[in-house]
């Protein structure tokens, strides 16, 4: 320790080590690829807030390197010289440790180069005769994930296969886990990282980026993943869990058609199987979202979809009994809400005076059933505990009512409270 002590009193005691480098390290390398890609998933990436592309790339964020990104569209460089640090890396020569990022599903390009040519490719080599050949992307991630501090796929195709490896596709679309298999571990003991959704949440990209960095630098834990290797504190839960329609669904309420607030399962809702954190975080900022929005789920962060969701916007099967469930149980439980709710909007002067003096619209007087009820309900409320008005508060408030409380009562008698 003392020999990084500087001349001010500070020490770089705190600067990151990773267990690909000798001592502290200032940058990480970020290798993107795309395969079988529509590019949403990068849109989705640079819209990220918290954190945001830009605050990992400057290296603003206390505690980790700054993270160089390498990505065939956002980078400044082209040709050659865009190409050159992906293969230094490849060939072991990049001098730093990095990370490999993969877009789209991986194409089986066996079948593309049986017809002589490519599904997804960057760059090129060129073979003894001097004749370029494109590099398949898949080529890059294969090379790429051997010395990789840790392989993360973004996005469903590349997390599961996604579309492009839905049923009659003739790419042989697969994940990026069914192409290193299920013994791969990266440089530094990690199997391929998922973050899916099609396009996935911004922020569940770049979040997991740092704290997969944190634990790298060594300055946080190894965060929870699931079975699956996806991020288990967001997408542990299921979008019903954390809806804002799901009280709806409880209570047996359903939409009939778009543009209603009630629940959406009979529309076609995935929502309370599939697992997804949309509702909460939202799309972009923590706005927007599916359901939020009026959007029925069609399962996009499964591994599953789009197959096992087909067709779209039509109810899932089980809602049948699901929906039958509900509301029998809604037709008991939603009355019996709806008079605890009416009593907690009346004012104990409204309840004396049986008026609520509100000129937005008419409240109708508390009928003998109501106040029945009302009357159970408080019994049963206040049972072994301090009630309003009980003989326990008129005890502790002898004195003060001693002193103006006959005032009081006067005044109340004369406005017929």
């Amino acid at each position: 320790m003392a020999a990084e002590q500087s001349a001010n009193g500070l020490t770089n005691a705190h600067t990151p080590t990773f267990g690909l480098a000798s001592g502290p390290i200032t940058e990480v390398h970020a290798f993107w690829l795309a395969g079988m890609s529509c590019d949403g998933c990068s849109i989705a990436a640079v819209g990220a807030q918290q954190p945001s592309v830009e605050q990992l790339v400057s290296g603003s964020i206390p505690g980790l390197p700054k993270v160089v990104l390498h990505h065939p569209v956002l980078d400044v460089e082209a040709g050659e010289a865009f190409i050159k640090p992906y293969r230094l890396a490849r060939d072991g020569k990049l001098g730093a440790p990095y990370v490999v990022i993969y877009e789209g599903s991986v194409a089986d390009e066996r079948i593309a180069a049986h017809h002589g040519g490519y599904w997804s490719a960057m760059g090129a080599d060129h073979d003894a005769s001097g004749q370029a050949r494109p590099i398949p992307t898949a080529q890059w991630l294969s090379d790429l994930a051997p010395g990789a501090a840790a392989v993360m796929a973004i996005g469903t195709c590349a997390t599961w296969g996604g579309i492009p490896a839905a049923a009659g596709n003739v790419t042989g679309s697969m994940a990026v886990m069914d192409l290193l298999g299920k013994d791969y571990v990266s440089a530094l003991g990690l199997p391929v990282i998922n973050i899916p959704g099609c396009s996935p949440v911004g922020d569940n990209f770049t979040e997991t980026v740092s704290v997969v960095l944190m634990f790298l630098a060594g300055v946080g834990p190894l965060p929870e993943f699931d079975e699956l290797g996806r991020p288990a504190w967001m997408f542990k839960g299921t979008v019903h869990n954390r809806c804002v329609r799901g009280g709806h669904y409880e209570e047996g309420v359903f939409a009939q058609n778009y543009g209603e607030r009630e629940c959406l399962v009979e529309l076609g809702c995935w929502g309370p199987v599939v697992q997804c954190n949309i509702v909460s975080r939202g799309a972009i900022g923590h706005a927007g979202g599916c359901m939020n929005t009026g959007g029925i789920c069609i399962g996009c962060t499964m591994p599953g979809f789009p197959d096992a969701f087909a067709p779209f916007y039509k109810a899932p099967p089980g809602k049948t009994i699901s929906s039958l469930a509900s509301r029998a149980v809604g037709s008991f439980i939603r009355p019996l809400r709806r008079i605890t709710q009416r009593r907690s909007n009346l004012t104990a002067r409204w309840n004396k005076t049986g008026q609520v003096p509100s000129g937005w619209g008419h409240v109708d007087a508390s009928g003998p059933l109501f106040k029945a009820v009302t009357y159970f309900y408080r019994k049963l409320q206040y049972t072994g505990a301090y009630s309003p008005a009980s003989e326990r508060q008129r005890r502790l408030q002898a004195e003060a009512h001693s002193y103006i409380g006959e005032s009081k009562r006067k005044i109340e008698e004369e406005a017929g409270i």
